[in-house]
């Protein structure tokens, strides 16, 4: 049996329940992994994890209230040791590189085989970047498509407090539920959600919610 101060500690965030309770029970089988917590909400995850000290946090892209991708870079900064890896069911080159160039280690199918994320937990931990080979293949397709630059996400110029802003609006929230839950002045909220609908061309919180629906940050 590994000692617990050696084996890899472990915080899975997941809004769907059975989800984690299969990772759970897969991982927590194996002695090389401790599981410290999980989190159905990213931002209670954010709040819960450094007093947990994760080594590795699994993360899901597509949750309600903010996404894994937006989750990122407040990670980063609460936990700028612990390696993130996405656990999504994305398969394509737009939301791999945005993971990777905001700060995640790795990225793993969730159609890959239990024993692949066993796997590549371990690899982030000790340092190695680790893409699993199904979503490598379409990087390296996308590369040699004629030459032509990585796909273009509609969201890739908002900052990070517009995409906040943007989750919540395509929730449904109104600009007080926003201003309330992010801290914000109700004016600030209202301007952050006027610039949205300019740089998006959305008009309306049902075009805000298609177009969430496209870029994968929420489920049909």
């Amino acid at each position: 049996m590994v000692e617990e101060r050696a084996r890899i500690r472990v915080y899975l965030v997941d809004d769907q329940a059975i989800i984690r309770a299969a990772l759970k029970s897969f991982l927590g089988a194996r002695p090389e992994f401790l599981i410290v917590g999980d989190s159905a909400d990213a931002r209670q995850a954010i709040a819960a994890m450094p007093a947990l000290r994760p080594d590795v946090i699994v993360l899901d892209i597509t949750m309600p209230g903010l996404s894994g991708l937006d989750a990122i870079p407040s990670l980063r900064k609460q936990l700028p040791r612990a390696k993130i890896l996405m656990l999504t069911h994305h398969e394509s080159e737009s939301f791999v590189q945005q993971a990777l160039s905001s700060g995640a280690e790795g990225y793993v199918s969730k159609s890959s085989e239990p024993a692949e994320l066993a796997l590549a937990i371990m690899a982030v931990q000790r340092g190695d970047p680790y893409i699993s080979p199904k979503v490598a293949s379409g990087l390296v397709r996308g590369m040699r498509r004629d030459g032509a630059p990585p796909s273009k996400t509609r969201l890739e110029g908002l900052t990070q407090r517009e995409r906040e802003v943007f989750q919540l609006l395509a929730l449904g929230k109104s600009n007080k539920e926003v201003a309330a839950q992010l801290g914000l002045a109700l004016a600030t909220a209202k301007k952050h959600r006027e610039n949205l609908q300019r740089k998006l061309a959305c008009n309306s919180a049902a075009e805000l919610a298609h177009l969430a629906i496209r870029e994968g940050l929420l489920e049909a």
